[in-house]
């Protein structure tokens, strides 16, 4: 029977699924590339189905607790004028059930549920796979029952088993740049955007938080080398207005600046032979979809819970997990692509008719209602599942 497992990454995914497998009687092991989990990070939504994922792990109250808090969002113009204002679950499209937290405070919930009694092996990673053998970039081999790739969009245990990340990557058009900052406009759980054509700069603050984050979304730029995501950033936003150089600045001097391209991953399949895929390894959303954090919690859910109800024999519980999690991933899938291009306007009288649309809604009686029924996409795609429920080793006789 299938015990031990191998999981490369510790982040929502993999310490999601090393928390269900311990309650499945598995053992399992994390090894991640990073010296030490990951603090801190960008804010993330868990709605729909994830909120009774995390429910099940009784982590609902705590994650409540962290909120970001964030109380109300506007959009600004080229003088800091403010367009539109809004409450902050309207602005940000939460239903009130949803629960808006820091990546890094979600990862640590799940983690210290773990540390216990999970063997975490920080500052290593996967670097061959031979069958069941795996040899790690320290020189350390282990042999396991099975193998999961939870190690992200640019996932190397996916490269390793299934092949080169072109095969498998879309990218979308679009780039995305996320960095602290000093929150030098004074916000106070507030988050403020500016619209301009292919470029949109957001900056927010969070409950109890002393900086800033600010995230640049925009058009993938031509004919700038992205070898700097420094120099991309500054060229790609090059002459525009509102606080966008002061942000520009702080980001590049930030030391945790993220930049990528915006991507999808789409497989025909997210397993061969002891090796499974889940988060955004196997079905990466995009950023712009707002459902990577949940897929990956209900992903994991669902393959620890396969693991158990097929007594171990992973090539049935892969099939089964993939049954349960491809409808629900593709539909979310589809809210990337869509969702990006109403983040990001191409031109300037696109611009300029939504400002007009969002100064005018931001004022009319029904606008919670108008906002929700744009949003109804989105919670109707983060609920098209349901999940079964696995019965743990603390509920068995």
């Amino acid at each position: 029977m299938t015990k031990t497992v191998l999981i490369s990454g510790a982040g929502v995914a993999g310490v999601t699924l090393a928390y269900w497998l311990r309650r499945h009687g598995f053992t399992p092991t994390v090894v991640e590339r990073a010296p030490a989990l990951r603090d801190g990070g960008y804010k993330v939504d868990v709605r729909g189905a994830a909120l009774e994922v995390v429910r099940r792990a009784g982590l609902l109250a705590a994650i409540r607790e962290r909120r970001t808090d964030v109380r109300s969002g506007a959009v600004v113009d080229r003088t800091g004028k403010r367009v539109a204002s809004m409450n902050g679950d309207v602005f940000g499209g939460r239903e009130e059930a949803d629960a808006e937290i820091l990546r890094g405070d979600l990862t640590r919930l799940l983690f210290d549920l773990t540390k216990d009694e999970v063997d975490y092996r920080f500052g290593d990673a996967i670097a061959a796979i031979d069958g069941h053998t795996v040899t790690f970039d320290s020189g350390r081999t282990g042999t396991f029952d099975l193998i999961v790739g939870a190690d992200g969009v640019h996932s190397r245990t996916r490269a390793l088993a299934f092949g080169p990340e072109a095969g498998f990557v879309t990218d979308l058009g679009y780039r995305v740049a996320i960095a602290s900052v000093p929150n030098h406009l004074g916000l106070d759980r507030e988050e403020l955007t500016y619209v301009s054509p292919g470029r949109t700069t957001l900056v927010y603050s969070t409950a109890g938080a002393p900086s800033a984050k600010a995230m640049f979304l925009f058009s993938a730029p031509d004919g700038i080398d992205e070898s700097d995501p420094r120099q991309a950033l500054r060229e790609a936003y090059a002459d525009q207005g509102w606080e966008v150089p002061r942000l520009l600045e702080a980001a590049a001097d930030a030391g945790d600046l993220y930049y990528d391209r915006m991507l999808q991953v789409r497989m025909d399949r997210w397993s061969t032979g002891p090796v499974a895929l889940v988060g955004d390894a196997a079905y990466c959303a995009a950023p712009s979809s707002g459902q990577g954090t949940s897929l990956a919690l209900v992903g994991a859910y669902l393959l620890a819970g396969e693991l158990a109800a097929a007594g171990g024999d992973h090539t049935a519980a892969f099939t089964a997990y993939e049954k349960r999690m491809r409808p629900f991933a593709e539909r979310n899938q589809k809210l990337g692509p869509a969702n990006v291009k109403r983040m990001v306007l191409s031109s300037a009288g696109q611009v300029r008719t939504s400002m007009v649309m969002l100064s005018v809604m931001s004022r009319l009686p029904g606008r919670d209602r108008m906002m929700a029924a744009m949003m109804a996409p989105l919670h109707k795609a983060a609920n098209a599942i349901e999940l079964p429920a696995y019965p743990t080793t603390a509920d068995r006789p």
